[in-house]
């Protein structure tokens, strides 16, 4: 295989050409590869009378000939460099030993059956069970490794009718964003006829009567462009059990609103459509509610601005239950009446605390809480008039995941992880706060001979921002550790404790693994998160930049051994720290990143991103924009990091342009020895979904990069 991907780049640089990034005799054996010549084109834009070169504008069409043959070659030169790595393949034995144990999903109840995903360990996709009681054995309801030969389609979402007789089910094919939606008879486990396409964003909301769900399509997109193609007029429709999708009923839509979109939700007791509005990306919404006990009814607006956010807990009657940052940007929960929805007649049911509210629900008729304390979970329950019941004994600093049900459930469940704890699922009764293990896996380590730290450092402007340390017990402070540095910042998303074999598998190789709790995410609140947006955005850099500088002056490491990565926007963060500061890095892992911040918004849904990022349409924006974009900000003869893009050729939601023209572009301007390499995967999109296979070879390449471009 090395050998024909060594022949292959050797015809194909043949036919481009061929570029030496770095006197091959001035390097270091093995470290500048020599690269495909990208051709340049002479595109420019104008931006409010600045005038912007895109030479590599030609890489945004990912169906051209020339496209695919320079990502042919591209891909060629990465295996080749990697395929030199001694290390690679005792890497990736040890992950695939490591991956290898169970992994179950927090179960749910519906119509009297409980449902939860099971994973054996290295099974491409997880399987989904279902049995009556806790102590029957499971039964398979639907096995997704057999919908693929190689595990490429993937169980995207499933809700099961309030009588347990039907499952509504989503697949996505090759980590695509496109959803189609089939039904299984849980009893048969045979599929209806019943099928429903041109599904994004989007999820399942069941009637009372079980006849028919709501759903969120977009209309039919061009086959050979709908990967990159932009999504707008999201609709909202109902399809009943046993007809055609052509005979859906559109219930909501705005054909005078092209980004908005819309979600459904059914109310426990099946008298209320709840439709949350979305405008991108931003966590400020509308909603509108329709009386499904009356059939004609009309769509009523309840909150009719995007104010703030507004997440739909449940309804006690006409009283509807809210979480939002409404004069409470750490959020607090508000009881609504639909017959006087006036501001002033709101009541607060759960003031905003200390800790940031990410979480709630009502589960035996009080509302289970979840919290963010710097970062770790914490959970709360209370009355439905707010008094305090309990504080959920956790078993340590993590992140809690589930706590969902129905009103008149006497038990939840939940999962527990932390960076040495594998997730564990518990089962929770209410009514005397025990917890008790479900299913607890066992993994091949020792948790003892790790241990996690959190550290607060100082970002540029005086802000305390905090990090998560982890690593082998007992390693010595001396600059020499080689480190991965993660981090996010950003749509209002919490980076926090969680499990990984990709990352327990860094740590035994020696390395420190850091992860950052940047401005721009949700660690603690709205105003958190609006201090990393738009005209702000680089105070998320800043703050990466800070904590790398924090690990190099207190010696947990040096420039040399430190290697930063990020996904998405992530991705755009590593793009960022690394054309900011190529001094401060020894390696960069960008990956499906946002790398164009002038284009992004021309894709697919990047539309939806402005809210975080603004638009180069706007002037003031732009200015802010092309300061930092990666792309634009890669500066020739520069010694940038040893750096390996990563991405997939079926990904829409960041499209593979914004890593093809960024690694084009590194490729020219690098003037050291480090690599700059491109790993394009195949079948593959933005992360989700990925079949278990193809995450191992991902993470091999990754820490074999690494333990090259560090020297371990």
């Amino acid at each position: 295989m090395r050998m024909r991907h060594a022949t292959l780049a050797v015809a194909l640089m043949a036919a481009f050409g061929s570029s030496q990034a770095a006197d091959p005799a001035a390097c270091a054996a093995g470290t500048a590869p020599t690269y495909p010549v990208t051709a340049k084109v002479a595109h420019t834009d104008n931006y409010h009378g600045t005038t912007i070169a895109d030479p590599y504008r030609w890489l945004e069409d990912a169906n051209s000939a020339q496209t695919k043959t320079w990502v042919d070659a591209q891909n060629a030169v990465t295996q080749a460099w990697l395929g030199q790595i001694p290390q690679r393949e005792a890497i990736r034995q040890r992950l695939t030993k490591l991956w290898n144990y169970e992994r179950y999903s927090v179960p749910s109840k519906d119509g009297g059956r409980y449902f939860y995903t099971r994973n054996d360990g290295l099974q491409n996709q997880s399987v989904l069970y279902t049995l009556k009681n806790l102590g029957d054995e499971p039964r398979m309801l639907l096995d997704p490794n057999k919908l693929a030969a190689d595990g490429t389609v993937a169980l995207a979402g499933a809700e099961v009718s309030p009588d347990g007789k039907l499952l509504a089910y989503s697949t996505a094919a090759s980590g695509s964003d496109w959803n189609e939606i089939r039904v299984r008879d849980i009893e048969s486990g045979k599929d209806l006829d019943d099928h429903v396409k041109f599904v994004k964003f989007s999820n399942t909301a069941w009637t009372k009567d079980g006849k028919g769900f709501f759903y969120s399509r977009y209309d039919e997109p061009k086959e050979a462009t709908k990967l990159a193609d932009v999504n707008y007029f999201q609709k909202l429709y109902y399809h009943r059990i046993g007809t055609p999708q052509s005979a859906d009923t559109l219930v909501y839509d705005r054909p005078d609103q092209k980004e908005w979109g819309f979600g459904g939700q059914t109310t426990d007791d099946g008298r209320y459509l709840v439709i949350t509005t979305t405008k991108g990306t931003a966590p400020k919404y509308r909603v509108s509610y329709k009386d499904l006990s009356k059939p004609d009814s009309k769509v009523v607006d309840l909150i009719d601005n995007f104010d703030a956010g507004y997440t739909f807990i449940d309804n006690v009657g006409s009283v509807f239950y809210f979480s939002t940052d409404r004069k409470a940007p750490k959020k607090r929960i508000v009881a609504i009446d639909v017959s006087k929805p006036g501001e002033a007649n709101w009541k607060e049911i759960v003031a905003e605390s200390a800790e940031t509210l990410t979480g709630a629900d009502i589960i035996n008729n009080q509302l289970v809480l979840e919290y963010l304390k710097d970062a770790r979970s914490v959970v709360k329950v209370v009355d439905l008039k707010g008094k305090p019941a309990r504080e959920i004994a956790l078993p340590g600093i993590g992140t809690v995941g589930g706590l969902s049900g129905k009103r008149s459930e006497t038990e939840t469940f939940y999962s527990f992880t932390g960076f040495t704890t594998p997730t564990t699922i518990y089962r929770l009764n209410l009514k005397t706060g025990q917890s008790s293990v479900f299913r607890q896996p066992k993994v091949d380590f020792n948790p003892a001979d790790y241990e996690t730290r959190q550290q607060f450092f100082t970002s540029k402007d005086g802000t305390k921002v905090p990090m998560f340390i982890v690593s082998k017990k007992g390693i010595k402070l001396d600059g020499s550790n080689p480190t991965y540095l993660y981090g996010y910042g950003g749509f209002n998303i919490s980076m926090t404790p969680g499990f990984s074999p990709a990352n327990l598998a860094w740590m035994e190789m020696g390395g420190v693994y850091v992860v950052a709790n940047l401005r721009g995410g949700g660690e603690y609140g709205e105003a958190w998160h609006q201090a990393g947006t738009k005209l702000q955005k680089q105070n998320v850099f800043d703050d990466f930049i800070g904590a790398a500088e924090w690990l190099v002056a207190n010696k947990v490491t040096s420039p040399a051994k430190l290697a930063i990565g990020g996904g998405s926007n992530g991705g755009l963060l590593v793009g960022a720290a690394m054309t900011q500061r190529p001094d401060l890095f020894g390696a960069a892992i960008p990956m499906v990143g946002v790398m164009d911040m002038l284009r992004f918004h021309k894709f697919t849904i990047g539309w939806a991103w402005t809210s975080d990022y603004g638009s180069a349409d706007n002037p003031e924006e732009f200015k802010a924009l092309v300061k930092y974009s990666p792309l634009h900000n890669l500066k020739p003869g520069t010694a940038y990091p040893a750096t390996m893009v990563t991405t997939a050729d079926h990904d829409d939601r960041v499209v593979p342009a914004h890593s093809f023209k960024f690694a084009a572009a590194a490729q020219a301007a690098q003037a050291g020895c480090n690599p700059v390499l491109i790993r394009i995967d195949t079948k593959a999109g933005h992360g989700a979904g990925k079949p278990t296979a193809k995450q191992i070879e991902e993470v091999a390449d990754r820490w074999g990069f690494l333990s090259r471009a560090l020297k371990m």
